[in-house]
């Protein structure tokens, strides 16, 4: 056994090699942390990735419902009808009017539109037997059923769908009144069948317009 005491030089190469092995355990942990946070951060991106192709999927497969939006022209003798969510794609439109009018369906194709002069005559005619005035102050609604093939992301779909249509009746001197379209409005989804759908537009009209007054 060696008890002879270190000499300074022994004494330093002692410390020089704890200093190294100090540095060395801190290099080792250091590498470990950094190792740690780089498969956190690989793990959140693959989890970030997930989310978004789960989000994409949620996207795809739950589509917006199908609604339209108007504008009428400078005359007002006509609207134009287009999709509220522009990647849609109108194909053809059946529009249905309130049963009192005694009007068939009108039916496009492609070019979506609303007339006035589908149904001014009917309309006025039957705001006649309601004792309604032959002009209005402001606007007045009258409730059309829309039907509309579209294609959405390369599929066919169809909605079916009850709307307000705007309207103002304006007087002409020895002329009557006509028909001014002003817009579109939202009323709900409508009936998959043309009979309750039908009656749905009846009792909107009544609503709308009042009942038709019995002959003294």
């Amino acid at each position: 056994m060696n008890d002879s005491p270190e000499t300074p030089m022994e004494r330093a190469r002692r410390k020089s090699r704890l200093r190294w092995i100090t540095l060395g355990e801190a290099v080792a942990v250091s590498a470990v942390i950094i190792s740690g946070l780089g498969l956190w951060m690989n793990y959140q991106d693959r989890q970030d990735s997930r989310a978004e192709k789960q989000a994409e999927v949620s996207r795809a497969t739950t589509r917006a419902p199908f609604h339209l939006k108007a504008e009428a022209n400078g005359s007002g003798s006509s609207l134009t009808l287009a999709p509220v969510n522009a990647d849609d794609v109108i194909q053809g439109q059946t529009i249905r009017f309130p049963p009192s009018f005694g009007l068939s369906a009108v039916t496009t194709t492609s070019d979506a539109r609303i007339d006035a002069d589908w149904f001014a005559s009917a309309l006025k005619a039957d705001r006649r037997k309601r004792e309604l005035p032959d002009e209005t102050a402001g606007d007045e609604r009258v409730p059309v059923m829309i039907e509309t093939d579209y294609l959405a992301d390369g599929e066919t779909m169809k909605a079916r769908s009850y709307y307000d249509i705007g309207y103002a009746l304006e007087g002409h001197f020895l002329g009557g009144a006509s028909v001014k379209l002003r817009g579109l409005s939202l009323i709900g989804v409508a009936a998959t069948q043309d009979a309750p759908a039908d009656q749905r537009l009846a009792g909107l009209w009544g609503l709308r317009a009042g009942k038709v007054k019995e002959k003294k």
